[in-house]
């Protein structure tokens, strides 16, 4: 088997199920029950909160809200910042670039009487950060720009974009970081809510977080029972919060080293991807992360083409897993304009995991399919 579908999901580490099994079977008690085996799990649950600090260089004034998921935190912060913030403002901003589960609660509050806009992007899908800067108005409550696309990978210029949020006090800044986190050095201070999961960096599936920066508050999705904050209720479960903690120090091990070596494995996808007929690249080696590659092979159905590699035991997407059913690339299509290309484009997901061989079998099966 070959798997090069690690922006869909990666598979958990067995330090991180060696945790979550230890974990499981010594912190039995309610982390909200003040008995000495509730108390145990609390303080486990305390001290993996300080080790994701740590592991992301967190300021003091960051949350840790713990969710199910990144589509749970991306609805908890803009359903959340819209319910709190609707008496200043309705008007909200985004881009054509964001996962299903941004578009969808954005979706869902327009039907509410809120105001979205799409911020241009230019020909290699970046922020027009003369257009962003024209869409804020006094009643500007939200702008939500993800930090990497999922299908392209293509790297927003968030570090520019935050520093223009910071001009406008009455506007707060949320990034789906989902594809970024694992992947390179990313600095969370500079969103004030920030999406992400754990099984995206070889954790569990199951939990992600929301990182929240003082003082901007949320109204809950769930309401009712005791937690780790008052803005997601629900009973911690120390199994998955260590797990997730443990995944993401290894994670940001080395990960300088890590990159090098995804770069060098797309580079060399690229030069043995070349030579196929009517291949046409749509992630931008200048202006996209290495670990994702996304192609379009004209004149074959994506879908096609991903069950035909199926059947050579080579597993990827041709979307992103959560638009998987859709018959073209909704990225691919924002990004050239090309409804051939967005029908016949897949995505080749790499890692350090990634070999050499592994990249070499996917081109020969490619070529098998075209001689056909």
């Amino acid at each position: 088997m070959i798997y090069l579908d690690y922006s869909a999901t990666t598979p958990v580490d067995e330090r991180v199920l060696k945790t979550y099994e230890q974990a499981t079977r010594s912190l039995i008690g309610n982390p909200n029950s003040s008995h000495r085996l509730g108390q145990e799990a609390k303080k486990a649950i305390d001290h993996a909160i300080l080790e994701i600090h740590q592991a992301l260089s967190l300021s003091a004034d960051t949350e840790i809200i713990f969710t199910s998921g990144a589509s749970e935190s991306n609805n908890l912060a803009i359903k959340g910042i819209a319910e709190k913030r609707s008496s200043f403002g309705k008007h909200i901003i985004t881009s054509s670039f964001e996962h299903p589960s941004v578009m969808g609660p954005l979706n869902y509050l327009s039907r509410k009487g809120f105001e979205i806009d799409l911020v241009k992007t230019d020909e290699k899908g970046r922020i027009d950060l003369s257009h962003l800067e024209s869409l804020i108005r006094p009643d500007t409550i939200l702008i939500s720009i993800c930090a990497v696309n999922g299908e392209i990978g293509i790297l927003q210029p968030i570090q520019e974009i935050s520093q223009l949020v910071k001009k406008h006090p009455q506007v707060c800044f949320h990034s789906d970081v989902t594809q970024a986190i694992g992947k390179y050095s990313i600095d969370l201070d500079l969103f004030d809510l920030a999406s992400f999961s754990a099984h995206k960096f070889y954790g569990p599936k199951g939990i992600g977080v929301l990182t929240r920066k003082t003082p901007h508050i949320l109204e809950p999705l769930i309401h009712g029972g005791h937690s780790t904050t008052v803005f997601r209720s629900g009973t911690p479960i120390p199994a998955l919060i260590l797990a997730f903690a443990e995944a993401l120090k290894i994670a940001t091990e080395n990960l300088g080293e890590k990159t090098r070596y995804v770069e060098q494995v797309n580079a060399y996808a690229r030069n043995a991807l070349k030579d196929l007929p009517k291949l046409v690249y749509n992630s931008d080696s200048a202006t996209c992360i290495p670990h994702i590659l996304n192609v379009s092979l004209l004149g074959y159905l994506s879908s096609k083409t991903v069950l035909f590699l199926e059947k050579k035991g080579i597993f990827l997407s041709n979307h992103s897993a959560c638009s998987s059913e859709e018959k073209l690339s909704t990225a691919v299509m924002a990004l050239c304009h090309d409804e051939e290309r967005a029908k016949s484009s897949f995505r080749i997901s790499l890692s350090f995991r990634t070999t050499f061989k592994e990249i070499d079998e996917l081109v020969q099966a490619l070529k098998a399919m075209v001689s056909l």
